[in-house]
């Protein structure tokens, strides 16, 4: 029987209710499994695993429970081990590493910022800040709208501006929140980001980090802003003793 594995905890954290159950159809039982100074959250797991709303909201729950006696370190959802003893194996080999990551991660929460242009925002920036582009750009005004080449050439020249502004903005953004973090993890690239980071923060700092956020998104007028969290530190554990079955769709686990 394959171990579906929610996280991983100390040996001491406080015991979960009693019956709790899971993912799956029917939901399986939550249970802990033990090896040294460690503890994982785990059940069986199901069969044909996907990431239905059900299954993911029930990975959360588990994970949200769980972090209510401590700090947690959690699992992407879909996370799934050979069995009890391929957990409670890797539990005892990699056991300092663990140990050391609940003590960085204790009393910490993610946040998740995603950033986009505001597409006629931007470009009345780029307009603005590039005397290239407007000067071609009343040309063809001027000229009717332009030649078919002078059409495409303007086009190209927008594009080229706003996907530089992308990465300025992106810079940006990351540099304002990053002092305000006790660390920072930049999330794979995506269509239609131009920002796609996780900031670990302090719960006693949330706060500052969230008016910052504030202050970044009234700042830059041109940027879409989005800030989800506070979210178990999905990205500042690493892979543990399970690997991601079926869908990388795990990595959303936490609603980013």
């Amino acid at each position: 029987m394959s171990t579906y594995v929610y996280g991983i905890t100390a040996r001491s954290h406080p015991a979960l209710p009693e019956g709790m159950t899971g993912v799956g159809e029917p939901p399986r039982t939550v249970r802990v499994l033990t090896a040294g100074e460690l503890a994982a959250v785990v059940s069986d797991a199901p069969e044909d695993l996907r990431p239905k709303r059900r299954d993911l909201l029930a990975h959360q729950n588990v994970l949200a429970e769980a972090s209510g006696g401590g700090c947690v370190l959690p699992m992407r959802f879909g996370s799934v081990a050979d069995g009890d003893d391929a957990v409670t194996q890797v539990l005892t080999e990699r056991a300092e590493h663990y140990l050391e990551r609940l003590r960085e991660l204790d009393g910490k929460v993610e946040y998740n910022v995603k950033a986009t242009h505001v597409e006629e925002a931007v470009l009345h920036l780029v307009m603005a800040e590039n005397a290239d582009v407007r000067g071609l750009a009343e040309a063809n005004r001027r000229a009717g709208g332009g030649s078919y080449d002078d059409k495409i050439r303007l086009g190209e020249m927008v594009a080229a501006a706003v996907k530089a502004r992308e990465a300025e903005d992106a810079q940006t953004v990351q540099g304002l929140l990053a002092p305000v973090a006790s660390a920072v993890s930049v999330g794979p690239e995506s269509t239609g980001w131009l920002l796609n980071v996780s900031f670990l923060v302090p719960r006693d700092s949330a706060e500052d980090f969230l008016a910052t956020a504030e202050q970044v998104r009234k700042s830059h007028a041109h940027l879409d802003l989005r800030v989800n969290g506070p979210l178990p530190p999905y990205s500042f554990v690493e892979p543990g003793p399970a690997q991601p079955a079926g869908s990388t769709a795990g990595a959303d686990a936490g609603a980013q």
